[in-house]
């Protein structure tokens, strides 16, 4: 019998989740011995559940034709089955007390065992979050590190975006079968991932992306992962779980600093204040996880070029936060026709952002000569 389909059969007995598997395959050794255990060999398994023993001792053929249509199925979406004694089942993941027993790939399933960071954050980003971990992944991408986020929108699509942006690679870790684009939004991101990184999920295909779905997904971004950064999450949200998932997996933490006032940076603070790693550039996180650095032009700050002297004026009233348009004019003492035309200009050159409601923020540090 396929070894995969050994697993899979496992994978659908009903009771058996991952925790209880992982312990079956520790005492057992492989998923052909489970499955040829006696009932009294099972019932020796203190851990086992009575419903859980039930199932695997009576409902083994109903579990076997469910596995034979998911190799059916996967061979022809063209994906990969990797099981838990497949070599390229990635080690790191083998780790966490409840890991998956079988991964569906999509894309390049090696990618799965190289070094990689998670970055996760809030759905509903805000632009500087969205800079930050686009910015972030982009960095971490150029040292050849593996950008592992949820496909989420907000922060989850600004990593991925960074690490492609880069030329480097990333996974999607899904919370349905791989079949399913969600959210449909980021069809044509998903596209790219499958040609330039792995796109994953434990679920069989066909699986809709039902809420319960996203913590179990979690664990399986920070378990793959050396560490996790979070760039913006509320005090209760989704993002600290998997952060606090990380924690209990034993991988670093680390945490995106914002504005004291911001709703979005609670989380991040509370994150800091218990011990993770504030980050301020991709620097802190290659020295706190002992990686080699390679210095880079490219990974400086971006520093806006010397200015005219009007420009130069408007560009100094401009931060990373947002600023209106009204505060500007009563800040530059210039006519607003003027102050809009240098603004446009700074816009043109990629200076400075357009943000709705009239807001302008700057997207580079001033010139060292002051500007």
């Amino acid at each position: 019998m396929d070894t995969r389909q050994q697993w899979l059969s496992l994978a659908f007995i009903p009771g058996l989740g991952p925790a209880t598997l992982k312990k079956l395959v520790q005492r057992f050794g492989s998923a052909r011995q489970i499955l040829a255990a006696s009932r009294k060999g099972l019932e020796e398994c203190p851990f086992l559940r009575k419903d859980s023993l039930a199932a695997l001792c009576d409902q083994r053929s109903i579990a076997n034709a469910a596995a034979d249509r998911e190799l059916h199925l996967a061979e022809k979406a063209g994906t990969t089955l990797l099981c838990w004694d497949d070599p390229l089942f990635p080690p790191l993941l083998k780790e966490i007390n409840d890991p998956p027993v079988i991964l569906h790939v999509l894309g390049a399933p090696q990618l799965l065992s190289t070094p990689g960071i998670a970055m996760v954050g809030a759905r509903a980003a805000s632009s500087y979050g969205l800079q930050v971990a686009g910015r972030l992944a982009t960095e971490l991408a150029r040292h050849d590190l593996v950008i592992t986020s949820g496909f989420a929108l907000g922060i989850d699509t600004a990593a991925h975006r960074g690490a492609l942006a880069a030329g480097g690679k990333t996974i999607a870790v899904m919370g349905c079968g791989l079949d399913i684009v969600y959210p449909s939004q980021n069809r044509k991101l998903h596209a790219q991932i499958a040609e330039h990184g792995a796109i994953i999920s434990e679920s069989p295909l066909g699986t809709q992306p039902e809420g319960f779905r996203f913590p179990a997904r979690n664990r399986i971004i920070s378990g793959l992962s050396l560490g996790v950064v979070v760039v913006e999450a509320a005090h209760r949200s989704g993002t600290l779980i998997t952060a606090h998932q990380a924690l209990e997996q034993g991988r670093d933490v680390f945490a995106i600093p914002g504005r004291i006032d911001s709703p979005k940076s609670e989380g991040c603070h509370r994150l800091i204040q218990e011990g993770a790693k504030l980050v301020h550039s991709s620097a802190d996180i290659l020295e706190e996880l002992a990686l080699t650095t390679r210095s880079s032009p490219s990974e400086a700050r971006v520093q806006a070029p010397p200015l005219p002297p009007e420009e130069g004026q408007i560009f100094a009233l401009l931060e990373v936060y947002p600023r209106n348009i009204e505060e500007i004019i009563l800040a530059a003492n210039l006519p607003p026709h003027r102050i809009s035309e240098i603004l446009l200009h700074l816009e043109l050159r990629g200076l400075v952002a357009s943000l709705p409601g009239n807001h302008y923020q700057r997207l580079a540090e001033p010139h060292s000569s002051g500007v």
